[in-house]
C-alpha cells in the first residue's frame, strides 16, 4: 500500500499552520500589494489584506513559482512515495495547468486533481483525499475520485460594494455607477470554470434570499440524489465582516435548511477577495 501525501494551496482556505495540524502541505499563493509579493497565511493575514484593499491599494493575486511547488513536492516526496495535488479550479487560474505539466517529470508519482472547486468546497476537496489516502487509496485513484465528484458542489456570493468588482474588470464603470446608487447587489456562482452572474437584486437581504433560493433549486434539481441520501452539507462563506452578521447569516441559513444540524462556515480566500472586497457573503453545499 503506496505511502500518499495530500497538497493543496492555500485557496483551500488552508494555511500553512493548519496544514501542519491536519497532515496536509500546504502551498501559499503569492498576492501583489503595490508591486511587493506577500504569501498568504504566511506573512499576509486577511485582516492586513483587507485594511490594504480598503486603503486603495493596487491588489492581485499570482499562481505560484513552479521553483516553489516543485520544492514542496520533492520535500513531501521524500517521506512519501505519491501525493496528490489539489489546487484552485484551472478555469479560474493557470496555476493548476501548470502543476499539471510539472508533475510529468514525477514518473507518475504526482497527482493533480482539477476538480473544479475553490475556497471552501475546495477545502473539502482536501479533507476527502486525505480520507481517502488514510483508507489506502493509491494518489491515482485519489484524483481520479476527486475529479469525477468535481461538480458535486455550488457556490453562491453576493458582494456589499461593486467597487471591486469593477476593478477586476468584472463589471464596468457605468454598471458600478448606477449599481452603487441604486443599493444594486448582484449575486454571482462559483461553478465548475466559471464566476457567473445569476442575478440581481436591490439590497443585500433580497440578495441573501436570493442565493437561499439558488442553493435550494440545486438540492431539488441536479444534486437530488445526493441531498436526498444525505451526502450535501450547507456552508456558508464570507470576507471581512462584523461577528453579529456573520451569525445572523448563519441563523438565516439554518432556518431554511432545518435538515442541517449545524452549518459550518469559512471565510473567502483572497483570491477570492480580491473580487468581492469585505463585506461578501456566500452560501454553498457541498459532497459530504
Amino acid at each position: 500500500m503506496p505511502k500518499v501525501a495530500v497538497v493543496t494551496d492555500s485557496n483551500s482556505g488552508i494555511t500553512v499552520e493548519e496544514g501542519k495540524r491536519l497532515g496536509v502541505e500546504v502551498v501559499p499563493m503569492p498576492v501583489l500589494i503595490d508591486g511587493k509579493t506577500y504569501y498568504e497565511g504566511v506573512d499576509l493575514t486577511q485582516e492586513e489584506f483587507y485594511r490594504k484593499q480598503l486603503t486603495g491599494a493596487d491588489l492581485a493575486t499570482s499562481q505560484p513559482a513552479p521553483g516553489d511547488v516543485i520544492a514542496v513536492w520533492d520535500r513531501v516526496l521524500e517521506d512519501h512515495d505519491q501525493l496528490v495535488y489539489i489546487p484552485m479550479s484551472a478555469g479560474l487560474s493557470a496555476s493548476c495547468a501548470t502543476a499539471q505539466m510539472l508533475s510529468e517529470n514525477f514518473g507518475g508519482r504526482v497527482q493533480v486533481a482539477d476538480n473544479r472547486r475553490i475556497s471552501v468546497t475546495q477545502r473539502h476537496s482536501v479533507l476527502d483525499a486525505l480520507s481517502m489516502a488514510r483508507a489506502g487509496m493509491d494518489a491515482l485513484h485519489i484524483r481520479e475520485t476527486l475529479e469525477e465528484q468535481g461538480d458535486d458542489s455550488c457556490i453562491y456570493i453576493s458582494v456589499d460594494t461593486l467597487k471591486y468588482l469593477r476593478k477586476g474588470g468584472r463589471v464596468t464603470g457605468v454598471e458600478a455607477m448606477a449599481g452603487t446608487m441604486l443599493n444594486i447587489k448582484p449575486v454571482l456562482e462559483i461553478r465548475g470554470e466559471k464566476l457567473t452572474p445569476v442575478g440581481k437584486v436591490r439590497g443585500m437581504r433580497a440578495a441573501r434570499k436570493l442565493m437561499i433560493q439558488k442553493v435550494r433549486e440545486d438540492v431539488q434539481g441536479r444534486l437530488k440524489p445526493l441531498w436526498d441520501s444525505g451526502h450535501l452539507a450547507v456552508k456558508m462563506a464570507y470576507s471581512q465582516i462584523p461577528d453579529a452578521l456573520r451569525e445572523e447569516w448563519r441563523e438565516e441559513i439554518q432556518a431554511a435548511f432545518p435538515e442541517m444540524e449545524h452549518i459550518g462556515g469559512e471565510p473567502l480566500t483572497l483570491s477570492i477577495a480580491c473580487h468581492t472586497g469585505p463585506g461578501a457573503l456566500g452560501i454553498g453545499t457541498v459532497r459530504v
